[in-house]
């Protein structure tokens, strides 16, 4: 009789942790009402074919320099997030850049049935620049990324991986994913860390992503890359980042580093002005 309670115990915390990895991979989709018009500026709706078959929905909003730039959300928000895109979409129009502005498999309007958190979304942004160099060539000489969370991990990933790609911005981008992973299980659900031990093998499970090793791309990336960590972040430690940039510097001279006084993927709600002025800066000069 005991050992049947145990069992059951067993099996219920097991379907309870299958439970929290599908809505770990397959989180609600935030769609918004709000379009690049109410910035002021005409665009398209455009759908970008990824190499791996999905249909992405996104934006194109042309403007007057050749160079284009490509923000990226988080995880579980989309284009239409207030807090970071809209801001960074109406900043990077402001500067003179196109910018070509998409939600990631699973998030938003695009296809797919999970998110991998970074890992298959590598392939949306590279399928991205594929569109824009078919689509808009003209706009295609120069191509810089701003990515947030998720999107910064991307981000990081896109620079090493793709030649096309001259610069990147990477906010808040988690280092460790599994720590990051289990500190979102308490910060979001109040449930334990120790839960993600059992819960990622179910992730896996579910969409099939292969493990990611971040700091193996602080060895490879040689192309100039802007780090934002925020002090108050309960997701991503500022010693994590660090410790990417420390080791980045070691072959590339054009990596900067800003810490900030914010919580995670929010400087730019909370020091505007010096994010709007460090970023500018570094895409004005390498861009």
């Amino acid at each position: 009789m005991i050992m049947m309670i145990i069992a059951l115990l067993i099996v219920v915390f097991l379907a309870f942790s299958a439970f929290v990895a599908y809505r770990m991979v397959k989180p609600p989709r935030f769609i918004g009402d709000w379009t690049p018009k109410d910035l002021g500026y005409d665009y398209e709706d455009v759908a970008i074919e990824t190499r791996d078959g999905l249909r992405l929905s996104g934006w194109w909003i042309p403007n007057e320099k050749d160079s284009t730039v490509i923000p990226l959300h988080g995880y579980t928000r989309s284009r239409w997030d207030e807090v970071y895109m809209k801001q960074t979409t109406e900043f990077l129009l402001g500067e003179g850049y196109s910018v070509l502005v998409f939600d990631f498999r699973a998030h938003g309007k695009s296809e797919g049935n999970y998110t991998t958190v970074g890992e298959k979304e590598l392939i949306d942004v590279l399928s991205a620049i594929d569109w824009l160099e078919k689509n808009k060539p003209e706009k295609a000489n120069k191509i810089g990324l701003v990515g947030f969370s998720m999107g910064a991990v991307v981000t990081i990933r896109a620079l090493a991986e793709d030649e096309r790609i001259t610069c990147g911005v990477a906010d808040s981008p988690p280092i460790y994913l599994d720590r990051t992973g289990a500190r979102g299980l308490k910060y979001f659900a109040n449930l334990p860390e120790w839960l993600y031990h059992f819960v990622k093998p179910f992730t896996k499970l579910f969409t099939g992503a292969k493990e990611l090793n971040m700091l193996e791309y602080a060895e490879r990336i040689k192309k100039p890359l802007l780090l934002i960590a925020g002090k108050k972040d309960p997701l991503v430690k500022v010693e994590e980042v660090r410790e990417f940039y420390e080791g980045n510097k070691k072959v590339n001279p054009n990596v900067e580093l800003w810490v900030a006084d914010a919580p995670h993927v929010r400087t730019l709600k909370f020091h505007p002005e010096e994010w709007k002025k460090r970023v500018g800066h570094f895409l004005s000069r390498h861009l």
